[in-house]
């Protein structure tokens, strides 16, 4: 036999529920649209009357448009009024959040931070950051909150800023800092050497070059220079020794009085003892007055003898003197002169192997030197060429009035290739001819030509240099001094050359004539 079915009937208190859902939906609509002024709100302590006036006022608009989130809410928390931004924040529809707990949607750990500003906020204005749930994440906010009294109400108003981006650029900012404060360190450990490094190359303007070499000359000639210490300094002809004569007097303590030059091979023989110490009036025939030397001149200042090898041995009896007590007699006086110099030296000659040949003082050798210094040739440190090029070509620029823009990747390694046998002094002339014929921006340099090696043509240095000197003749047809002459190419003094030629045993062959 079938059973009749049974329908379940709705209850009275299911009933009561859905009729009071209604109710609270339209009263939420209400509220949304601003159809009422008023909200009644009943709990176990009573009914609380919560005035909504306003809400229908053109201020509405501007606050749903605010990029921040805003919300009006009851001292226990309940979510009154709340814009479609806050919504948005929470990621959730705006119908469930109106009539919610605020502190819900607040992060666990932070809502006792919540808590003492919503209670603080019914007395005056006040802000703190917490993080809200948003969604399965959480965004962090600033809440600022201010009191409302009107009408017996009391509630406050939320403006809640979203903090994601200001977090974003903190990080960022501390990460940037983080790398700052990480560079700074390293650059106070490198400090130290930067400024050496800086100071070594710019204090010494004419001095051209970043080398290993370069920078040891460098850092020698900064050790000396504040001192008196006599300088012997060594190195083939056209490296720079005046130079660096030069900067060791620039840097000492004698700076403030013109430094005296002899090229002691550039005096004759017979005149270079009036030279260095002068003379007394009818000393000789053609001394017609008292003339003062180089060494008087130079007191309390600096000399710079230039090829002191070839001082006569006479005369370095004469120079041990002045090195040993700084007195010397002028020619044709028997009255000491007593002077305060300081002597720098300068030879491309190995002394040493001249003192064991009998041709220079033994004693003199060790008191010239003191502290010695040798110039690298440029053929030992070819990393300074280029930049020695440029040095040359800013500086003939100004002179010719021309500019110079670049330099063919060719001619450059022409230049590097090359042994310059002249050092410095040669390269500067080749590039003072290159500026001469260039019309245009770009610079070609053409470097000398020399024969190719032959590996039976010569076996000692002397033979070399005596080819050399002699194949620069052919190409200058004999012509020593002035422009373009031998002694022009070769980057040394006429004089020097006439020296070296005759030691050598360097004829003009009648071919030649």
């Amino acid at each position: 036999m079938a059973r009749k079915s049974k329908e379940k009937q709705p209850t009275e208190e299911n009933q009561n529920l859905r009729a009071r859902l209604e109710e609270l939906e339209e009263t939420l609509s209400a509220i949304r649209s601003g159809e009422v002024d008023a909200l009644i709100i009943s709990d176990a302590q009573g009914e609380h009357v919560y005035t909504l006036k306003g809400a229908n006022q053109p201020y509405r608009i501007l606050v749903e448009t605010m990029n921040e989130g805003t919300a009006t809410v009851t001292p226990e928390g309940t979510v009154l009024y709340s814009n479609s931004r806050l919504a948005a924040m929470l990621k959730m529809p705006l119908e469930q959040l109106i009539g919610t707990s605020m502190r819900l949607h607040i992060a666990e750990a932070d809502r006792p931070i919540f808590d003492d500003l919503l209670k603080k906020s019914l007395r005056t204005d006040c802000q703190g950051e917490v993080s809200l749930k948003a969604g399965e994440g959480t965004l962090p906010v600033l809440l600022s909150l201010s009191p409302v009294h009107s009408e017996g109400m009391d509630c406050a108003v939320m403006v809640i800023t979203n903090l994601t981006e200001q977090k974003k650029a903190e990080e960022s900012l501390l990460e940037a800092l983080k790398e700052v404060k990480q560079l700074k360190d390293q650059l106070h450990e490198e400090n130290l050497y930067l400024r050496e490094e800086v100071n070594l190359i710019h204090s010494h303007t004419d001095i051209v070059g970043n080398s290993e070499a370069i920078r040891t000359v460098l850092k020698q000639i900064e050790q000396v220079a504040p001192t008196d210490s006599t300088v012997l300094i060594q190195g083939d002809t056209g490296t720079g020794k005046e130079l660096l004569a030069h900067a060791i007097h620039n840097m000492s303590a004698r700076k403030g009085r013109l430094m005296i030059k002899v090229n002691c091979a550039a005096l004759p023989p017979t005149l270079i003892e009036n030279e260095l110490f002068g003379c007394e009036k009818g000393a000789f025939t053609g001394a017609l007055s008292k003339q003062a030397g180089r060494f008087e001149i130079a007191d309390a200042s600096t000399i710079f003898l230039d090829e002191i090898d070839t001082l006569p041995l006479e005369l370095q009896a004469k120079l041990l003197r002045v090195l040993e007590s700084g007195e010397f007699d002028r020619l044709g006086s028997s009255r000491t002169v007593k002077v305060n110099i300081r002597i720098i030296s300068a030879t491309n000659r190995d002394l040493a192997g001249l003192v064991s040949g009998g041709g220079f003082r033994e004693d003199l050798y060790y008191r010239l030197n003191v502290f010695q210094i040798t110039v690298p040739p440029l053929r030992e440190r070819r990393e300074d060429i280029l930049p020695l090029v440029w040095f040359f070509v800013q500086e003939f620029s100004k002179r010719m009035g021309k500019r110079i823009e670049s330099i063919p990747q060719k001619g450059v390694e022409a230049l590097q290739a090359y042994p310059w046998p002249g050092n410095v002094r040669e390269l500067k002339n080749v590039i003072e001819r290159a500026m001469i014929i260039t019309t245009g921006p770009v610079l070609h340099a053409d470097v000398p030509k020399i024969a190719e090696p032959k590996t039976d043509q010569f076996r000692t240095l002397e033979e070399a240099e005596k080819q050399h000197i002699t194949e620069t003749l052919d190409t200058t047809g004999w012509r020593v001094s002035g422009k373009d002459g031998a002694a022009d190419i070769l980057g040394i003094n006429p004089k020097t050359l006439e020296s070296r030629m005759q030691r050598l045993g360097i004829q003009r062959s009648k071919k030649n004539t």
